[in-house]
C-alpha cells in the first residue's frame, strides 16, 4: 500500500508521526466546529480536508506496521499494539463522517439563511447539540484511542531498551538528545560482563 522503507528506516516509525499529530488534531478542531459556528466559519472545508488526510494516514501507517511486525521479534507487546493499532481505523472513519456532516449542515444552513448573522433557529439549536455530543463522544474516543496504541507501541519498542540506572561507564560514542548515537547499541551495565584487564 505505501513505502516499508524510507531512507532504511521502517517507514512505520516516520508514519505514526503523522498519526499522533493529526487524528487529535482533528478530533479537537471537530469537538470545536461543531460547537462553535465561528470557529467552523473559519475552518470551512478545511476540516472536512483535515480529516481526510487523517483518514488516508492510517492505513499507511498500519500497513507499514504490519511489515515492520514481520521483521522484529514479536512477543505479547508487539502482539498488543498491533490489536489496537487494527481498532484506530474505524474512530478515524467515524471523524471523516463527522467532520463532513458538520462541515455540511453547517455550509447548508449558511447558505439557507445567509441574512441570519448569528442567529439560529430552533431546528439548528438541536443539530448543533447533537452534532456537539456525537464530535464530542467520536473525538474523545479517537483520541484515547492513539493514546493507547502509542502507549503500547512505546512499551513494545522501549521495555527492554535501557536500563533503569544510569551507565558509570562511557566507553561508547556520545548519545544525542538522550538517544545513542546511530550504530550503537543500548547495553544493559547490570547484565552485560565485565571487560577482563
Amino acid at each position: 500500500m505505501g513505502p516499508d522503507l524510507i531512507n532504511g528506516i521502517p517507514a512505520h516509525v516516520l508514519f505514526v508521526h503523522f498519526v499522533v499529530i493529526l487524528v487529535p488534531l482533528t478530533a479537537l478542531a471537530l469537538i470545536l466546529c461543531a460547537a462553535l459556528p465561528s470557529v467552523m466559519r473559519r475552518f470551512g472545508l478545511a476540516l472536512p480536508a483535515l480529516a481526510l488526510v487523517s483518514l488516508i494516514s492510517v492505513p499507511l501507517t498500519t500497513n507499514a506496521g504490519e511489515w515492520l511486525e514481520r521483521h522484529v521479534d514479536s512477543d505479547a507487546l508487539v502482539r498488543k499494539h498491533t490489536e489496537l493499532g487494527e481498532e484506530l481505523l474505524p474512530w478515524v472513519v467515524a471523524l471523516f463522517l463527522a467532520a463532513t456532516a458538520v462541515w455540511w449542515s453547517y455550509h447548508h444552513t449558511a447558505h439557507r439563511t445567509p441574512d441570519a448573522g448569528g442567529s439560529t433557529s430552533t431546528v439548528a439549536i438541536p443539530l448543533r447539540i447533537t452534532a456537539a455530543v456525537l464530535s464530542l463522544v467520536v473525538g474523545v474516543g479517537a483520541g484515547v484511542q492513539v493514546y493507547r496504541i502509542g502507549e503500547s507501541g512505546a512499551k513494545a519498542a522501549w521495555h527492554d531498551a535501557y536500563s533503569s540506572t544510569a551507565h558509570s561507564n562511557r566507553d561508547r560514542p556520545a548519545s544525542v538528545g538522550g538517544h545513542p548515537s546511530p550504530g550503537t547499541a543500548l547495553v544493559d551495565n547490570d547484565t552485560a560482563s565485565s571487560p577482563s584487564a
